[in-house]
């Protein structure tokens, strides 16, 4: 396609949000006007459950939920007065929270001031709170300083507890989890209280929970007489949290403006929420999803934003796409294995990894480009007329021509300028995108079984650790006759990787073999 239908194109479809100063340019993908035609009745029906899940339907057939991560940015839309008073209340005490801790009128009892914070959290518990603070925060100029263990890895939580060396005693630590029984995020908490306790402090005062009302969390929060609790609701997913308490709290102790995160959130999904296909961006959205991919997840979306504000940006839509697409049963229970890969980085770091691949490799992907328009920072000529930011312009808008110049497909979200309102739109974007691509490929979007299996196998991995551990004695013995004395002989790949790890840690004896089979172990 020359020059001047390239322009014709892009002028017919591109989609403006022009209360958010944000607009999606599709002219780079391929489909015509007999796919759009096409896609019509399904895309129609797609708007109606999105209405209907706004409306307060079980639309998480599986576990017999609403789904109200839209209701926290519009409490009036909630199906009950209970509901909308409650995502009020939680914004309201949020904000009264902050500000007194922001004031020093709660205190820790061994500083003068609270001056950081340490968040405990996986998953959405953690992503959407990394992906804010980091966009939106100013060094020179944030209230408090955000830390995140965010794995049960014990040399990750040293590192993190490291950086707080010293600053234990003003440090505000959240805990969050939605039933307080998920390991990774306990053993976190577990860590870091005992390194309170080895500081000779008491972690209680500097402890505050995000969890379900009734968890195990908040029982164990109220009987420690924590410093505060914030309720998580049955009715939002981790991966849709980000808007909740889990990323709101933080995101406000920082100083982050978190009224008008929710207000670009309201916005984005007024303009997400109408049904004519070619003014929303998010149904646009879905349907390059769709054709990309032939509703089957066959392509990967690279994800490319042109700013290194939105370096965690690809990382947080990761889980938001992947753990709500990946779905091996649609919902009348036919195996479709569905999906969408998504990976990315930052430009124009990328012109020096990946898009070599991108431009000349396999043609397996589709990219979305973020475009800033505002390049901040100094306005510095690097070179006559030119500055920083024009490189960065040129170099995403040269690298968008050279994918096209060979049959790449790619779409473009432009915005003006990264800030607290922006942001929240664009995570309500690709949500409302998330939940109308779930609907034309007739999955549900909003459980997530593949991860609960992992969970129950990582549980029956430590049930045979702890009876391997017990056959131990002071005679060598193989991972063979251990798990055979165990009743575990269909496991003994497993039985011999827990030893090796266990004798890597101290806490057995390994002899090893050229043969893992010939290898022995004995107590330590």
């Amino acid at each position: 396609m020359d020059a001047p239908e390239l322009w014709k194109r892009y002028r017919q479809y591109l989609c403006r949000v022009d209360s958010l100063d944000l607009s999606l340019d599709i002219s780079r993908m391929n489909f015509d006007e007999a796919f759009l035609a096409s896609m019509e009745p399904a895309m129609q029906k797609a708007f109606r459950d999105m209405d209907a899940l706004e409306g307060g339907a079980i639309s998480n057939p599986d576990e017999k939920r609403m789904v109200g991560h839209y209701w926290l940015r519009a409490p009036q839309l909630g199906p009950t007065k209970e509901i909308a008073l409650e995502i009020a209340g939680t914004v309201e005490s949020i904000q009264k929270f902050a500000a007194v801790v922001h004031a020093g009128k709660i205190k820790p009892p061994a500083a003068q001031r609270f001056t950081h914070v340490l968040a405990i959290g996986i998953g959405g518990s953690a992503l959407g709170p990394m992906f804010v603070g980091d966009a939106l925060g100013e060094p020179s100029s944030d209230r408090m300083k955000l830390h995140f263990i965010d794995n049960t890895d014990p040399d990750g939580i040293a590192r993190t507890l490291e950086t707080l060396k010293g600053l234990l005693p003003e440090t505000i630590v959240i805990v969050t989890s939605k039933s307080g029984g998920t390991p990774d995020t306990r053993n976190g908490m577990v860590a870091v209280a005992e390194a309170y306790r080895t500081a000779q402090l008491n972690f209680s005062p500097h402890a505050v929970a995000v969890t379900m009302p009734g968890s195990r969390l908040d029982t164990l929060a109220a009987s420690e007489k924590w410093l505060a609790r914030f309720p998580m609701f049955d009715w939002v997913g981790g991966r849709t949290s980000e808007l909740s308490a889990v990323g709101l709290l933080p995101a406000a102790l920082q100083g982050i403006d978190i009224v008008r995160m929710l207000a670009g959130a309201a916005a984005c999904d007024a303009a997400t929420r109408v049904h004519e296909t070619r003014r929303n961006p998010a149904a646009l959205m879905a349907l390059m999803w769709y054709a990309a991919t032939d509703g089957k997840g066959k392509k990967d979306l690279v994800v490319l934003p042109y700013k290194d504000r939105l370096l965690l940006f690809s990382r947080y839509l990761q889980q938001l796409v992947m753990e709500s697409l990946g779905k091996q049963l649609d919902l009348d229970g036919r195996r479709v294995e569905q999906g969408i890969a998504v990976y990315g980085n930052k430009g124009s770091t990328d012109q020096h990894a990946f898009v070599q691949q991108l431009r000349d490799g396999v043609n397996n992907f589709f990219v979305t480009f973020v475009r800033v328009l505002e390049s901040g920072g100094s306005p510095v000529e690097v070179e006559p007329g030119v500055t920083a930011g024009d490189y960065l312009h040129g170099f995403l808008i040269g690298t968008r021509e050279a994918l096209y110049g060979n049959d790449r497909q790619s779409m473009t979200i432009s915005i003006r300028s990264v800030d607290a309102r922006t942001i929240g739109a664009l995570i309500a974007l690709f949500e409302r995108a998330v939940g109308l691509y779930a609907s034309l490929i007739h999955i549900n979007a909003y459980h997530q079984p593949g991860v609960e299996a992992g969970k129950k196998a990582a549980a029956a991995v430590l049930s045979l650790q702890a009876r391997a551990c017990a056959a131990l004695s002071n005679n060598a013995q193989t991972a063979s006759q251990i798990a055979s004395a165990i009743g575990a002989s269909e496991s003994v790949e497993s039985v011999h990787l827990i030893l090796e790890h266990l004798a890597a840690n101290g806490r057995a004896r390994m002899t090893p073999a050229a043969d893992p089979g010939d290898a022995t172990f004995t107590r330590a």
